[in-house]
């Protein structure tokens, strides 16, 4: 009778663990599906006018372009956003630029900049990160963006990444984090710099100076010589400091990816 009893107990508790086990290997497939299918947000601006001057502007299109080409060949998938949803317009219009041309050719991808979302239709859960493309237009219509610094505080406080090239830093200016901080304070960050906006005689047309907003917000501005390569990590922030640094900023947007895995 012991013995059938401890039979019945045996089978038990091997079928239980054997439950078990199957629930474990159900719940890692779906952190790693869930991983394997997070995505990527993009901002672009929406203003198309360098102020007073009345010159077109936009999004400039190898800030989003080279990043692009790095995180889709690394599988994930990139949507678009601006502060007034639909058509996104575009600077830096160069398709003698391959990584420019094969994104502008892309279908998927450019019906995709054709019809951004707004900041509404955004759940910040569905990204990994963020991404501020720059333009001159981003001083315009990013910094005081409420909708769209709650939906990158948001992500960067899920465990995510934030990044921005150029004058993308423009959105970042005015995150604050659930501590009351600003997202820049107390790190390493790099922008647009003064110098470079004397040279394209934009510094007294600009709203502000990227540069000294980011140091009255904290954060501790590096910068490289004129349109040099130049962008840094700190703590989950990717930011570079030009167009020629949007491949490298790219790159370390990935690498910081990949540290979450």
């Amino acid at each position: 009778m012991n013995k059938i009893i401890k039979t019945i107990i045996t089978g038990i508790i091997i079928a239980m663990l054997g439950a078990i086990l199957v629930r474990n290997q159900a719940v890692g497939q779906i952190k790693q599906s869930g991983k394997m299918n997070k995505k990527i947000l993009f901002v672009v601006t929406s203003h198309d006018k360098k102020g007073s001057t009345g010159e077109p502007t936009g999004f400039y299109l190898s800030e989003v372009s080279h990043p692009w080409e790095i995180l889709k060949n690394a599988g994930y998938e990139i949507e678009f956003v601006s502060p007034k949803g639909g058509k996104a317009p575009v600077d830096g219009f160069d398709l003698n630029d391959e990584v420019n041309k094969t994104f502008w050719e892309d279908e998927k991808y450019h019906n995709k900049i054709e019809h951004t979302f707004t900041p509404a239709q955004i759940n910040p859960n569905d990204y990994i990160a963020i991404h501020y493309a720059g333009g001159h237009g981003a001083v315009w219509d990013l910094a005081d963006n409420t909708e769209l610094a709650k939906i990158a505080a948001k992500i960067y406080e899920n465990g995510g990444i934030v990044s921005a090239v150029c004058h993308g830093p423009a959105g970042l200016v005015n995150i604050r984090l659930n501590n009351g901080k600003y997202l820049v304070d107390g790190k390493k960050v790099n922008g647009f710099t003064n110098e470079e906006e004397v040279a394209v005689k934009l510094d007294k047309i600009v709203p502000f100076l990227l540069e000294n907003k980011l140091i009255e917000r904290g954060a501790i501005f590096e910068k490289s010589g004129l349109w040099q390569e130049h962008a840094v990590a700190d703590q989950r922030l990717v930011t570079g400091q030009n167009p020629q640094s949007a491949k490298k900023v790219g790159a370390m947007i990935l690498t910081e990816l990949q540290k979450l895995k």
